[in-house]
């Protein structure tokens, strides 16, 4: 640890016209600072992805004491280009003993598992995600249709990808020893991730995977009743998406 100074915890938020979730997300927000303040310098990076509610100003407001750091882009860019904008923003002061996490803004992410992903990251892990298809995990209040249509892509993804032994693909909700991000900005460039939407997260994983990354996972009740409006996720633009990692998926391999 550089001159004695306490490692950081970041947490990372995408947003895109999240306004009537905020006052509940910086309420997690509070209750993270309060897990891990005693350890740890918190800083919560959101990126206000093009949104036209108002999300970054009533942001401001709430930010109150907290310490959030807000970046923009102009125009809605997807949620790969905003990730790739916090990984750029963090690139020049992260440290090896630093942690990353990045979760969904909608509320759907249960901040309360962190404190359980930071105790597995104890066992030597690199990379711990929230799995809703892992035991004691599970989907509640979604429509059938969606449910079988991301528990599908996850099946199709892993087969196509060549992935085994992970449960879930695409969550935003992770955590990350910032040695793990380090190398895979010294690999992929500053924002590791270049495709722009939902797929973004499943790039990330076939990179670390790669990479020979301990990747592990804890299971988490996903609750949609918790999130005001709708996902601003497209089944089929996301399968689009999707289906575009194989044919790039060779390059990045390492040598």
């Amino acid at each position: 640890m550089q001159n004695g100074a306490r490692p950081s915890f970041y947490l990372i938020v995408p947003l895109f016209n999240e306004a009537s979730n905020l006052e509940r997300l910086f309420g997690s927000f509070a209750d993270v600072g309060n897990d891990f303040s005693a350890d740890f310098d918190c800083r919560f990076i959101l990126v206000d992805d093009g949104s036209g509610d108002g999300t970054a100003e009533l942001a401001r407001k709430l930010a109150g004491g907290l310490g959030v750091e807000i970046l923009a882009h102009a125009v809605n860019r997807g949620p790969g280009r905003a990730f790739a904008t916090a990984f750029e923003h963090l690139a020049p002061v992260l440290k090896d003993e630093d942690w990353v996490a990045t979760m969904e803004g909608d509320n759907t992410s249960r901040v309360e598992l962190l404190r359980q992903m930071m105790t597995r990251s104890k066992e030597g892990y690199d990379v711990i995600l929230a799995s809703p298809y892992m035991y004691g995990g599970g989907v509640t209040n979604t429509q059938t249709y969606r449910w079988f249509m991301s528990y599908v892509a996850n099946i199709f993804v892993k087969e196509m990808l060549g992935i085994s032994g992970i449960m879930t693909m695409s969550s935003f909700f992770r955590l990350y020893r910032g040695s793990a991000l380090l190398r895979l900005q010294d690999r992929y460039g500053p924002g590791i991730v270049e495709r722009a939407g939902f797929e973004s997260m499943v790039e990330m994983l076939v990179k670390m995977v790669h990479l020979k990354m301990a990747i592990s996972e804890v299971p988490m009740v996903l609750d949609t009743t918790l999130r005001a409006g709708k996902s601003k996720m497209k089944v089929m633009k996301t399968v689009i998406g999707y289906l575009s990692l194989y044919r790039l998926k060779g390059r990045w391999r390492v040598d």
